[in-house]
């Protein structure tokens, strides 16, 4: 059940992180300033699933993991605190600053800055998450195999 649950929520913040990385480019490129703001207010909404997300998958994680000294289960170890990191003191604070601002009609050079944050810490926890994923399969497969 818990590797159930380890596979569930690591894929599930991998898609959320994913879908607010993607739809901030996408507005950005694309959008208005109503549509910057819906998306900043889906992202903020989104961490409700997020967070819970991650906590399942790092407690779990540490569960499941315990003290392995498996290449792939030490790889996992050492990329959670950069995930977990990059989230609390990168990703949610600049989620709520780049709603605020989006919300105030404020978009401008302190917006763009900080949304090239936003934008580069994401792609660090999506390139690291999927980097997890992928050995979580490959321990998965060599358990079955």
């Amino acid at each position: 059940m818990i590797k159930r649950l380890h596979a569930i929520a690591g894929l599930l913040a991998l898609v959320t992180i994913a879908a607010f990385w993607l739809s901030t480019v996408a507005v950005e490129l694309f959008g208005g300033h109503a549509a910057i703001l819906a998306v900043k207010t889906g992202i903020l909404r989104g961490l409700l699933v997020l967070v819970p997300a991650m906590l399942a998958v790092g407690m779990s994680g540490m569960r499941l993991g315990g003290r392995s000294r498996h290449p792939r289960v030490v790889a996992k170890r050492r990329r959670m605190p950069v995930i977990a990191g990059n989230g609390l003191l990168i990703l949610v604070p600049a989620a709520f600053v780049l709603h605020h601002l989006a919300a105030s009609g404020t978009i401008g050079p302190l917006f763009y800055a900080v949304q090239a944050v936003e934008l580069a810490a994401g792609a660090v926890n999506v390139a690291l998450l999927t980097l997890s994923f992928r050995d979580g399969l490959g321990l998965r497969r060599r358990r079955a195999g």
